[in-house]
Parts: structure tokens; sequence; C-alpha cells
């Protein structure tokens, strides 16, 4: 009899086991991709280099687990595990995090999403509807390499959209803890005691968005620390990025452009500077073409920036794509802004990029 108790409490364990797991979907998705890239004044002789992108291509390459289930009553729990990897060496990306592009968990139901952990913050998300480039290697996240790395560690998320209204925001307790340095990995912590604004950053996004047309801003606003990077090496300093952008569907040709404004007060001294962009996309058959302006207008300052890239896809099928682009940026002052995500300009100069790649999504 008591054989065949147990028996059936383990029957019954498994049943409940398989019910449970029956409700919860778990998919695994990414994105390899790779290429190479051709570019000119690497350095201040003027000197030109091939290389096989580190960063980014045309997408930064990633591994990624997302589950949710649905708890009733229009409730879903998630999570989102994503890893960033760099294709030329195999190395990972975002500072070495395991799970850099996003670690974290929450709930969704009609009033919106609550997320907790690793997040894109508001200025990333702002950004993705706008920016027909995103996260090429030729773009404005080489003009501003926070741009594509605005994630926050130890965060609060809120996203609803009720009726194409949209509004968002995001609270870290501390924004940045992988201390490897770059843009993704900044050394700032927070979550010190006594201090209640070492290292803490808040965004915040409103906006209006449709199938035809969409206009959003946001407000991102972040804290130092001992030891940070950037120049915010106090809780006293600060980089504050305001963000006015929107997108237009005219047929099947999207037009994207916004600007950035940015006020960074830093140990080293205050400044403030602007970044305009607007691009284009249009397929054509089994083609995409993008095409994108920028210029960082340094206020006080001859260190300015002008930025023109296209490019050019091909689906080879829903899942494969080859892509050819080409860019040029011209510094003027003391401005070293490279064409290519990561890369190397000399002081002054300006700088013309051509590369190829492969992409693949799973």
């Amino acid at each position: 009899m008591k054989n065949t108790i147990c028996s059936a409490v383990a029957l019954m364990c498994g049943i409940a086991a398989s019910a449970a797991n029956a409700q919860t979907s778990v998919q695994i998705y990414g994105i390899v991709d790779s290429g190479f890239a051709r570019m000119t004044n690497v350095n201040s002789a003027g000197d030109s280099m091939t290389k096989m992108p580190s960063l980014t291509s045309s997408f930064p390459s990633r591994i990624g687990f997302r589950g949710t289930e649905d708890l009733g009553g229009g409730l879903q729990a998630f999570f989102v595990l994503e890893n960033g990897l760099a294709m030329d060496t195999g190395t990972q990306q975002q500072g070495g995090r395991l799970f850099g592009r996003a670690a974290n968990l929450g709930l969704k139901g009609a009033w919106g999403t609550v997320t907790l952990g690793r997040q894109q913050n508001m200025t990333y998300i702002s950004g993705l509807k706008t920016d027909v480039l995103g996260p090429n290697l030729f773009a404005i996240g080489s003009i501003d390499p926070y741009l594509p790395n605005a994630r926050s560690d130890n965060a609060i998320g809120y996203m609803g959209n009720f009726s194409g209204f949209v509004l968002g925001a995001t609270y870290s307790l501390g924004r940045d803890a992988s201390a490897a340095g770059g843009p993704a990995a900044t050394n700032c912590g927070g979550e010190v005691a006594g201090n209640s604004k070492a290292c803490r950053q808040y965004t915040g996004l409103i906006g209006y968005e449709t199938k035809a047309f969409g206009l959003n801003a946001s407000y991102d606003r972040m804290y130092g620390n001992t030891g940070a990077g950037g120049g915010l090496t106090s809780s006293a300093n600060t980089d504050i990025r305001t963000t006015v952008n929107g997108y237009l569907m005219l047929g099947p040709t999207k037009l994207g452009g916004g600007v950035i404004a940015r006020e960074l007060n830093a140990a080293t001294g205050q400044t403030e500077s602007n970044l305009y962009y607007f691009g284009a996309s249009h397929p054509i058959g089994p083609f995409v073409i993008d095409a994108q302006v920028a210029r960082r207008d340094t206020k006080n300052s001859e260190s300015d920036v002008d930025m023109l890239v296209a490019r050019l896809t091909y689906g080879m099928s829903k899942r494969t794509f080859v892509y050819t682009a080409i860019g040029r940026i011209d510094n003027d002052g003391a401005s070293a802004v490279a064409l290519d995500a990561g890369g190397t300009v000399g002081v002054g100069l300006a700088q013309t990029g051509v590369m190829v790649g492969l992409r693949h999504h799973f």
C-alpha cells in the first residue's frame, strides 16, 4: 500500500509538472553577423587598414533565451537572457558579461510591462524606430557610442502603449557594474551606502506611434561615482541626453530622424552638443537601400563631425542576408571620431570606409 501511495504521488507530481511546463514557452534565438571593412586614415600618418569588425557589422551578433508563462486573467510572466558575442574572436561583448545584452524578468498585462534587471533604457528604445541604420558598423553609434549601449544594470523599467500613446521609464540603482572599460562597461556599479546619487540613472519616454508615423521624446540622466569612466568620477557629475525623434512611412519607404541634445558635466568641465540625424529606407524586391546623414554640433567648439552612410542589403532568404555599405566622416578641429564603431582615425582627418558582410538569423 505504501509503495502504491508513493507511486501515485509521484505520478501526480509528474502530471502537474508537465502541465506547468506546457504553459511555459521558451525560445532560443540569435543573430550571427560578420564581414570585412576597409578604412582610410586610421592614424595621424594617414594609413589604411582592412579588418574584421569586432563590435558589430550590420547587427551585433547574439544568442538569447526568451520565455513566457500565461498566468491567467491577461497576465504573463516573462524572462530574457541575451548574450552578445564578437564574431571575429568569439569573445563576450558588453564588458565581458555573460548576458550583457539583457538579463531580466517581469510581468506583462493590459496595463503595460514591468521589468527587473539589466535592460534597454528609454534612450535605446526611443531610437529603435527612427534610426534606419541602427547598430550598423557605420552609423550614429560611432559618433555617440552610448546610443547602441544604452542599457542599465540594477534597473526597474515600465513600458505601456495605450491606443498609440507610449509611456516608458527606467530607474537604476547602479547603472553599469562592469569595469572592463569602453562605453558598455564604465565601472559605475552604484548601490553605495550613504550616497543616494552614486551611479543612479533614470530615463523616461513619451510618444505617439502608429504604423504610418510616430513621434517621441526621451530624457536620460546618469550620475557618476569614484572611478567611473567618461569623466563622471563623482556623484556630482552628470551626463544628460534629451532626444526628440520621429518616423514617417510613405508607402514602403521609411523616413526617420531626430536630434539628441547632450549636456556633459564631467570632472574635466562642461560640454554641450546636438547630434542631428536623418535617414531613409526603401525596399526594392529582395533588396533594401538605407541611407543616413548625421552631424554633431559641439557648442563653443570647432570639433564638429559630419557623416554620410549608404547601405545595400540583399535577402537570400527570410533568414540570411548579404550586405555592403560605404560611408564617410569628416572631423573638424580636434575631433577624432572614427567612421566604424570602435575604430580609430587621425585627429581632424576625414575617413572613408567600405564594408561587406553576411548575416543569419535563427
